[in-house]
């Protein structure tokens, strides 16, 4: 009123399957004409009407300030359908979950709804230590009772290609040995060439045909699918993307503490290695017994030679007393 917005109201509308977005529209601005008594003129709709009134103008505004208000008024109905939503899916959360579920299952072009998915992540320190991990996310939410890590077995020095194809050769070999139901979408966290080695065990497996694997690259987020040479893009804010990313940076958590143990027990081993006269079996042995160097240090005389001989005793103390 006089260049100035002075109210706004939403009203919910229910609509039959036959209806028209244009029949629709007809319905709400009878409705609000009536509710408050309107003698406006102009009406700005988003697109034309067959409605004839020689009272009233109806204008679908291209820019300037009534494109603006237009805009406005349909941020204010994206809004409240997100309230009506939100207040739904509190009531009752499988909603939400099968709305994502479908919404990834539309987003990523899948046969199926992605109730089981799986992401795999590599972590190495220098080419040392090398592990990967598994993260399981069931309905769009963690299961951490199946999460796994891998102590890689074949591969040596700073390989990730390698690793990733050992990781989900194992994985899912076990799998089918168990006849446990295989996910429905497989994530690799890496480019191509981490999404290539993990296809090349599926191969291997017979399975590259029953399962959906994607890899996601850090750098844009973008998604690659096998053999397409093009990524897909999801908007930054989609819920797809969301779960997706959570995959993934959980994966990367998981492996990641379980890599930083690895190394430390490493490096734990290789200081008592370094003691003349304890090798490696006994430095096993008291790291096995004592978990860490701290507790060795802090043990007594009679605990130590449970573990080790009079030379060896005599060697770890004299080491201690030395390094106090």
């Amino acid at each position: 009123m006089n260049g100035s917005i002075i109210q706004t109201q939403t009203i919910e509308i229910k609509k039959r399957l036959d209806e028209t977005d244009e029949e629709l529209l007809s319905i709400a601005i009878t409705e609000f004409r009536t509710k408050f008594n309107s003698t406006s003129k102009e009406i700005i709709v988003p697109f034309e009407l067959s409605i004839t009134d020689p009272g009233l103008k109806f204008t679908v505004p291209k820019l300037g300030e009534k494109k603006s208000l237009l805009e406005l008024s349909q941020k204010n109905v994206l809004f409240f359908k997100r309230e009506k939503l939100n207040q739904y899916e509190k009531v009752n959360p499988d909603l939400r979950t099968e709305r994502i579920l479908t919404q990834m299952q539309k987003d990523l072009r899948l046969t199926q709804l992605p109730a089981h998915i799986e992401c795999f992540d590599n972590s190495n320190f220098q080419g040392k230590y090398p592990v990967s991990a598994i993260v399981v996310f069931r309905d769009a939410k963690p299961s951490k009772k199946d999460y796994r890590h891998f102590n890689v077995k074949t591969v040596e020095g700073p390989n990730d290609f390698a690793t990733m194809e050992e990781a989900v050769y194992r994985r899912y070999k076990r799998m089918l040995e168990e006849d446990q139901p295989l996910p429905q979408l497989i994530i690799i966290d890496g480019g191509k060439g981490q999404l290539s080695s993990a296809m090349t065990s599926l191969k291997k497996l017979g399975i590259e045909h029953r399962v959906t694997v994607i890899g996601i690259a850090k750098r844009l987020e973008e998604l690659y699918y096998p053999g397409d040479s093009f990524p897909l893009y999801l908007d930054k804010k989609s819920e797809t993307l969301k779960v997706i990313q959570q995959l993934r940076d959980e994966a990367h958590r998981f492996g990641i503490t379980f890599h930083r143990k690895k190394r430390d027990q490493g490096t734990l081993k290789t200081e008592l290695e370094n003691i003349p006269g304890i090798g490696k079996t006994t430095a096993d042995k008291l790291l096995r017994h004592f978990k860490s160097v701290k507790r060795i240090r802090e043990a007594t005389e009679e605990e130590l030679a449970s573990i080790v001989n009079k030379t060896q005793l005599k060697t770890l103390i004299e080491y201690f007393n030395q390094h106090a």
